[in-house]
């Protein structure tokens, strides 16, 4: 009888410890960014997100993982609310990965730009040129597509001949941005700051040469020289731009919160 009695206090313990498991793994659907006020965000260790998202939401709670699509896996698993990062990226794991949504509201909202050397203004207007042609002809709004497809991968890089003989642009980037700049199936840096930096290159008759690096050594490898200029998913700020010159918006963006959905 008394083993019988502890058979179902241990039976009935473990039935409370399943509940209160489950319990946790559920949250609340989120369809709205002012619901995410106190909630659990993922975000990348080693970035700024937590900041930002602390700027739009103070009591926020945070998880800490090596990758974005870690924190966005997290998510879709239900063990944080929302994970927060640049809204493009965020789109790229959302479109290859159902069951995630970003929602349309930006928690910070940020332009991204390319950025040369101080004293290279030429440059700098040459890249806004371009920046104005590709708008003005319809053909950003095809890399748009292209890169930040609604739904799967990016497509493949269009093949972009380059015949100028004026010398090799250097351009500095961290392919692990996708989907401004990353490593393709076949090996291959791409992605949509890749196509722009090439209609660069073939606008001032060069060739081009992809440098990838660390995205923290970016704005140090232009300051001494090492490359031209610079691009991947970089936003332009007041403090960045004390020490490089940026060219004319190409995409405004932000830091974003991806949900289940």
């Amino acid at each position: 009888m008394f083993n019988k009695r502890i058979i179902g206090l241990l039976g009935l313990i473990l039935c409370f410890m399943m509940i209160a498991f489950v319990g946790c793994g559920e949250r609340e659907k989120i369809t709205d960014l002012s619901q995410l006020e106190g909630k659990v965000f993922a975000v990348p260790t080693g970035t700024v997100a937590d900041q930002l998202v602390l700027s739009r939401f103070p009591d926020a709670r945070f998880q800490y993982y090596n990758t974005v699509l870690d924190c966005c896996m997290a998510v879709k698993s239900g063990k944080a609310d929302a994970a927060a990062d640049d809204e493009p990226i965020l789109k790229n794991i959302a479109a290859k990965n159902q069951g995630l949504k970003v929602l349309p509201d930006m928690i910070t909202v940020d332009n991204y730009g390319f950025a040369v050397h101080p004293g290279n203004k030429e440059l700098k207007v040459a890249i806004d040129e371009v920046i104005a042609e590709l708008k003005n002809t319809g053909k950003y709004d095809e890399m748009l597509k292209r890169w930040i497809p609604e739904d799967g991968a990016p497509a493949a890089m269009p093949d972009i001949t380059l015949t100028g003989d004026r010398g090799v642009l250097r351009f500095g980037t961290a392919a692990v941005t996708e989907p401004f700049s990353f490593v393709d199936g076949s090996q291959e840096i791409v992605g949509f700051d890749i196509e722009l930096a090439k209609y660069i290159a073939r606008h001032l008759g060069m060739q081009l040469e992809i440098v990838d690096m660390d995205f923290g050594g970016l704005i140090p490898a232009l300051i001494a020289g090492k490359v031209d200029l610079i691009g991947a998913c970089i936003t332009i700020t007041d403090e960045r731009a004390k020490n490089v010159l940026f060219s004319e918006p190409y995409y405004t963006g932000g830091i974003a919160a991806l949900v289940r959905e």
